[in-house]
């Protein structure tokens, strides 16, 4: 037992799962969220695990807040060990005063040792071994046993959990029945072995109303949906594969005539990311809506044809879900690596719209952004979220839909149109925004054109005229100016009181970002907050520079891009740009943003 008794925390605690990967776990710790979520009470889930197919350590972290933070918390309350690989490692995680619960079938008092914490043992696979057969179901089984004892632990409601399973496997009234035969067992063994519940535990609230549960992949393929996407090429790559996998089962549902079944949409796997991004580029170009998702590495390979869209100002959607790099790199880890990656894509002078959803919600909504942008604009444009947002549940807001939505096609004419124009200049700018009219194939004879990526002129004619070539880079550069002032805002929490100081971010730092902020208000350190959500930067971004004396820019990578792409495109010494940045491969926590910041302003004070 500790030798301090811990005090009681009603939901607000972080309980950590150590499994093997390829067990099964997943369903388990999925229902165990969920459970928490449908008690009202506020939950956000990590998932940690392994490149390979299965075998190697794998980690599910549950962070239970009455106050609604879904940043990870920085410490582990209850350790779930699983997995006798890594006790020593989850051992070491534990907080002070918290509790470990491990399968005693195999007692293990020599690596369990530790005076300050509370160690739980429950015979799980002897239980299992006992009362199911089969290997595989006896290993599927004990994940639920422990879901059983957590109940019986946390005060989990029961009444919950059976819907849950209902919910899960209702389709096969036998997997129900194993399942919470299983489950009750867990709970049994607690409730006759533990004082049950643990001071750590859960209480009922009304939190959770108006939100779901959703990962961003998710979001992301629904918002192509009603964006009105109807062709996706991509080539399978981790983390984005399953955004183009919402993407087809949400079109399998909804873009299929229900009574000839005939498909209104287009899926295609390509031969690799280069094939990938030229099909999005020959469909935009023939005037669907058409995106491909991916992470850096195939941003890597897709370079030369973003230069090419850009250049020749074909619409595409480019969702990049970023992962740890370089090279392959940690490829189930989360990062924000790709940042001036997306922004200049390409050689020569390019830059591109990118925007920077921070939970699957803005996926959703940016999803459909990046579409109408696109088209608008006629260029290539990024959405760029990471593997956290991409594939972790978060508990987040419904998205919300407007049905007199109509997209946004830009500057497309019609054939009435084309039949009054004397002549058709495809890169002309009529309007001074740099901008150019654009046809779609097959409206006019007047309307055609030859599209080429050497150098043309406004009637899209080839030229390598040295004048003609520099025109062309300028109303470009114009273009982009423009983008300035249709890309999403920057978002400002202002101070409760005047301050100079600065935080300046992006997408999923934002959680942590946020709360770092409400512990150090509570210490008398106040801060204004600029969630920027798009590039290029709209004017707000240099007003916040402008306005604040001291500033901090905190982002997950190790070479600071965010703060680089700052220095490049805003009129701000980079002296004055401090970075504090998070690149280890797992999401932000608000704890180690609180230190750093309280010790730099230490500091500077005594400088």
């Amino acid at each position: 037992m500790p030798r301090q008794a811990t005090p009681e925390r009603v939901n607000d605690f972080t309980l950590k799962l150590a499994n093997v990967n390829g067990t099964g776990s997943a369903s388990a710790n999925g229902l165990l969220m969920k459970s928490f979520f449908r008690m009202g009470i506020p939950v956000a889930g990590k998932n940690y695990f392994p490149s390979n197919i299965q075998g190697l350590p794998t980690w599910y972290e549950i962070r239970v807040s009455r106050e609604g933070h879904r940043a990870r918390s920085g410490r582990i309350d209850l350790m779930v060990a699983m997995n006798a690989q890594t006790y020593s490692q989850d051992l070491l995680e534990l907080a002070p005063g918290g509790y470990l619960l491990y399968d005693s079938t195999w007692p293990r008092p020599h690596v369990l040792s530790r005076d300050d914490i509370t160690v739980l043992g429950v015979p799980f696979a002897q239980m299992c071994n006992e009362h199911f057969e089969g290997a595989r179901t006896r290993i599927l089984m004990k994940n639920m046993v422990y879901v059983g004892s957590l109940a019986a632990l946390l005060d989990i409601d029961m009444a919950v959990i059976e819907r849950l399973a209902q919910d899960n496997f209702g389709k096969r009234p036998g997997l129900v029945e194993a399942n919470m035969k299983a489950i009750r067992m867990g709970w049994d063994y607690a409730k006759e072995n533990f004082q049950c519940p643990l001071p750590l535990r859960v209480s009922p609230m009304q939190a959770t109303e108006g939100m779901i549960m959703i990962d961003g992949n998710t979001a992301a393929g629904l918002g192509c949906v009603y964006a009105g996407a109807t062709v996706g090429a991509w080539y399978p790559i981790t983390p984005s594969t399953s955004l183009m996998d919402a993407y087809r089962s949400f079109c399998a549902r909804f873009r299929a005539d229900p009574e000839s079944r005939e498909r209104r949409y287009c899926v295609i796997q390509a031969e690799d990311e280069m094939a990938a991004i030229g099909m999005v580029l020959g469909a935009s170009w023939a005037g669907a809506r058409a995106f491909t998702p991916t992470s850096g590495p195939g941003i890597s390979l897709m370079s030369e044809f973003i230069g090419y869209g850009y250049f020749t100002e074909i619409p595409a959607v480019i969702f990049d879900v970023q992962r740890v790099g370089p090279s392959t790199g940690l490829p189930t880890r989360t990062q924000q690596g790709d940042i001036t990656l997306a922004a200049y894509a390409s050689h020569g002078d390019t830059r591109h719209p990118v925007l920077f959803p921070s939970d699957p919600t803005e996926c959703f909504d940016m999803a459909v952004q990046a579409f109408d942008l696109a088209e608008r604009l006629q260029t290539p444009v990024f959405v760029l979220s990471d593997l956290d947002i991409g594939m972790n549940d978060w508990m987040c807001r419904a998205p919300r839909w407007d049905d007199a939505y109509t997209p946004d096609r830009g500057k497309v004419l019609s054939a009435v149109e084309l039949e009054r124009i004397e002549k058709f200049r495809r890169y002309a700018d009529d309007d001074g925004d740099g901008i150019p009219w654009r046809s779609l194939p097959g409206t006019h004879p007047k309307g055609a054109y030859f599209t080429r990526g050497s150098g043309h002129n406004e009637a899209a004619g080839y030229t390598e005229d040295a004048g003609e070539y520099e025109r062309l880079m300028q109303r470009l550069a114009r273009k982009f100016a423009t983008a300035a002032s249709l890309v999403p805002a920057a978002v400002m929490h202002q101070a409760g009181r005047k301050t100079r100081l600065g935080l300046i971010s992006i997408g999923s730092c934002d959680d942590a970002v946020s709360e770092a902020r409400g512990r150090l208000s509570a210490e008398g350190i106040h801060s204004n907050y600029m969630r920027i959500r798009a590039f290029p930067f709209g004017p707000e971004v240099q007003a916040f520079l402008d306005n604040h004396e001291q500033l901090f820019v905190i982002e997950q990578n190790r070479d600071g891009q965010l703060r680089t792409l700052l220095i490049n495109e805003c009129d701000i010494d980079g002296r004055r740009l401090e970075s504090i940045r998070h690149f280890d491969g797992l999401p932000m926590a608000a704890a180690p943003l609180v230190s750093a910041i309280r010790e730099r302003l230490r500091k500077g004070a005594a400088a």
